[in-house]
């Protein structure tokens, strides 16, 4: 079993990388009770996805907002950060690394921590 993982890791090492869009399950249990971390705009942010469908963004030197979030298909939405109107976004991973991705803005990426960490420890 152990040389048949191996066998996998290596050749999968092989393989060059391709982006590849989460379906709605996966994002979902990606971001369900986990916080994402990266650069938005310029800042650097926090945003903790409650499994309960709430969601806290928490920008460096600026105020916390609490919001909703939900995925609708294959698309992560959030209301009440930003905007009033739910707004949506896709997920991608390549290379190891995920991205949020719209029609509106450039792939950015982000990197999950489990749980909820807001605060930077």
């Amino acid at each position: 079993m152990i040389r048949v993982a191996i066998a996998l890791a290596v050749f999968a090492g092989t393989v060059e990388a391709q982006s590849v869009k989460l379906r709605g399950d996966e994002i979902a249990i990606l971001l369900s009770g986990n916080t994402a971390v990266g650069i938005w705009e310029g800042h650097a942010y926090r945003q903790y996805f409650d499994a309960d469908g709430t969601t806290i963004y928490a920008q460096d030197g600026g105020t916390s907002l609490r919001g909703t979030w939900r995925v609708d298909g294959d698309e992560y939405q959030s209301i009440g950060i930003i905007d009033e109107e739910w707004e949506g976004r896709f997920v991608m991973e390549y290379g190891g690394q995920w991205f949020w991705v719209s029609k509106t803005v450039a792939p950015t990426p982000f990197e999950v921590i489990e749980g909820n960490t807001l605060v930077a420890e």
